[in-house]
């Protein structure tokens, strides 16, 4: 993987530097989180729709699912969520 940033010599530099116990809150909270009815039912969704690496699954305002490019689906700039 090649990013345009140097990355800090971390084992996983993604990863959010957190303390034991905030670590384990933030687990909690994740967790508690994807066991949502709500969760449960678009990852369902997502299964049966099913997802390929030519394109990513966006989920629209109303609630609908559509296919659409990778690229288009992650420029975050042009749809102004930065």
């Amino acid at each position: 993987m090649t990013t345009p940033f140097k990355l800090r010599s971390h084992p996983s530099p993604f990863k959010q530097d957190l303390s034991p116990e905030a670590a384990a809150a933030k687990k909690k909270r994740d967790i508690a989180a994807a066991k949502t009815s709500k969760r449960k039912k678009r990852k369902a969704e997502n299964q049966r729709i099913g997802q390929s690496s030519n394109y990513d699954l966006h989920h629209k305002p109303d609630g609908t699912v559509v296919k659409t490019s990778v690229s288009n689906n992650r420029d975050v700039w042009k749809h102004n969520e930065r």
